[in-house]
């Protein structure tokens, strides 16, 4: 999306991902129209760092990862990984390529077999690859139960004999065990209790920092975000409408409805306040979104132009990018 020289070497680029899921209707079944759930999404992700993904529930984050890692096919556009389109590779190469990209799903129970003991549910991977050997899929196992901080005693539980907290172990263990390059953390935290929810983002952290993993972070919770991403993407009803690494961010914001986001969210210092920004309506459907700024209909700023003319990305600083036509910095309440 910029054309600034990055600091970090790219090692996904989405280049226009549209994903729209057909409405049917009539006696035929026939299309009728489509949810645009991803409408035109362009990002880098580079290698080594966390990407975090914000937005709205419905705005088309969990899609977008998803998308990525081609468990959702998109409509159209391109997903360049070590170069080539992975969206042209056959069954075969994808199989080979999920290897290296991996996803940690938002539910830590329902996306666990049930009728599985925790060891057969992170080794059936290293099955699937071609590790026939049990002896050496248990040692393998054993080694991430242990980098994760479960014993060896809990190999032969059921996910239901686990808290909500070791759940996501289990879930970020089942993602580690291929070594790979890039995770997908679709709000890998957002069913977990508070303290939990720290022990998990530390955990993420520090096996970044050993393995040298990269995450595409997708979470609605804002404080989260910031406390785990070098770069933050803002997604309303479909689009990028701001990106900027975390600091700048939340410093200092520049799309009207990054600041909305941000005004909800306390900041953590006694006397300190952020000028509340309150949205009227509702975010608009999917399926007819509205012309020109898809914000217009609740943005405070909005103008003519606004509803007729839609907002390209504009680059407005050492990589901060933002889509709008009156983009100006956030006041802030003592």
């Amino acid at each position: 999306m910029s054309d600034t020289q990055p600091l970090k070497e790219i090692l996904v680029q989405l280049v226009d991902i549209v994903k729209y899921y057909p409405v049917l209707g009539g006696v035929f079944l026939k299309e009728i129209a489509a949810v645009k759930a991803v409408d035109g999404v362009s990002l880098d992700i580079r290698r080594g760092e966390t990407l975090g993904l914000v937005g709205e529930s419905g705005c088309g984050k969990t899609t977008l990862g998803r998308a990525l890692l081609r468990l959702e096919e998109p409509t159209a556009g391109r997903i360049i990984y070590n170069g080539e389109n992975i969206l042209e590779y056959d069954a075969r190469r994808m199989r080979e390529l999920r290897r290296r990209i991996q996803i940690i799903f938002q539910d830590p129970f329902s996306s666990l077999n049930p009728r599985k003991t925790i060891s057969h549910i992170i080794g059936e991977p290293l099955l699937v690859h071609g590790v026939k050997k049990r002896s050496e899929r248990e040692r393998r196992v054993l080694d991430i139960l242990n980098i994760v901080g479960l014993r060896k005693d809990q190999m032969r539980r059921y996910p239901h004999q686990f808290s909500g907290g070791q759940r996501q172990r289990v879930g970020i263990a089942r993602a580690l065990i291929l070594n790979p390059e890039l995770i997908v953390c679709d709000e890998a935290v957002s069913a977990l209790d508070v303290s939990i929810q720290a022990q998990v983002i530390n955990l993420l952290k520090d096996l970044q920092n050993e393995f040298n993993l990269t995450y595409l972070f997708i979470s609605h919770d804002l404080s989260v975000v910031e406390h785990v991403s070098d770069r933050v993407a803002v997604m309303y009803l479909g689009k990028i409408v701001e990106l900027a690494d975390s600091e700048t961010l939340y410093k200092t914001p520049l799309h009207p409805y990054t600041q909305a986001l941000l005004s909800a969210s306390p900041i953590p210092a006694p006397g300190k306040k952020r000028k509340r920004i309150i949205l009227t309506g509702d975010v608009p459907s999917p399926i007819d979104p509205p012309p020109g700024c898809r914000f217009h209909t609740r943005c405070p700023k909005a103008q003519a132009i606004c509803k007729e003319q839609e907002p390209e990305i504009r680059i407005m600083g050492k990589g901060h990018e933002t889509a709008c036509h009156f983009a100006a910095p956030m006041e802030h309440a003592a």
